[in-house]
């Protein structure tokens, strides 16, 4: 981990930033995902985490936010075992869907947080990160619910204290005015460099997920954006 364990800025929302899902587990899937958790898991609330202690090793962290069924994460873990992956979803099948590709496939370098995002930010230490990935989070499309949207100057500013200098920041969606609030958020904050990007490579970046293929069918397509901290 680089840099001291000092916290970054909080994000504190008066409301949810995500759509509740609901879907019970089984009772076995249930058991399953408790000992996976106990595992693999990291808890959203705490203090500091500590990324050797947790990983036992010293590598780049990427933080994967909002991971839904774990496309990104655990495409990553295959791909570059040099990094370590935390993600944090609020959904339990997604995350007993990455649990379970975790154990059975031995991925050492990934841990996952089951919960709200804004409560594991909280733990994270400033400067500590690689990379922050926000792939195709809840669009609330309606004029009213708008401020709901996770990518805002606040978690913008939250996110980019976490990153270490030359670190990055990846978002991407698939409706239009939230990719130009993401930029408008991104150009708020003047530690950032960067803007959107026509050249991602699905293998080298990040795969297809179920949600880029449902908008994809719908007719949208997706908007990336990518970003260093310069400073």
């Amino acid at each position: 981990m680089t840099g001291e364990m000092t916290p970054g800025r909080p994000v504190e929302r008066s409301t949810a930033t995500f759509k509740p899902r609901r879907r019970r587990l089984s009772d076995r899937r249930r058991a399953d995902l408790e000992r996976w958790l106990a595992r693999w898991g990291v808890d959203v609330q705490g203090p500091p985490l500590d990324w050797h202690r947790l990983f036992g090793r010293h590598a780049g962290v990427v933080l994967d936010i909002g991971f839904g069924h774990g496309e990104s994460v655990l495409h990553l873990a295959r791909t570059a075992p040099h990094l370590d992956i935390v993600g944090v979803e609020v959904h339990t099948p997604g995350v007993a869907t990455v649990l379970e590709a975790v154990e059975r496939e031995g991925l050492g370098n990934v841990r996952v947080a089951h919960g709200d995002a804004l409560d594991l930010l909280a733990r994270i230490p400033a400067d500590s990160l690689h990379e922050i990935r926000i792939l195709f989070p809840d669009p609330w499309p309606k004029e009213r619910q708008q401020h709901r949207r996770l990518v805002g100057a606040d978690v913008v500013a939250a996110c980019t204290d976490r990153l270490c200098v030359g670190g990055a920041l990846r978002l991407a969606t698939d409706v239009d005015d939230y990719a130009a609030q993401m930029v408008v958020a991104c150009a708020a904050d003047p530690r950032l460099l960067g803007g959107p990007v026509d050249d991602v490579d699905p293998v080298e970046d990040r795969p297809l997920t179920r949600f880029e293929q449902r908008g994809l069918a719908e007719g949208r397509a997706a908007t990336d954006l990518r970003y260093r901290r310069g400073g």
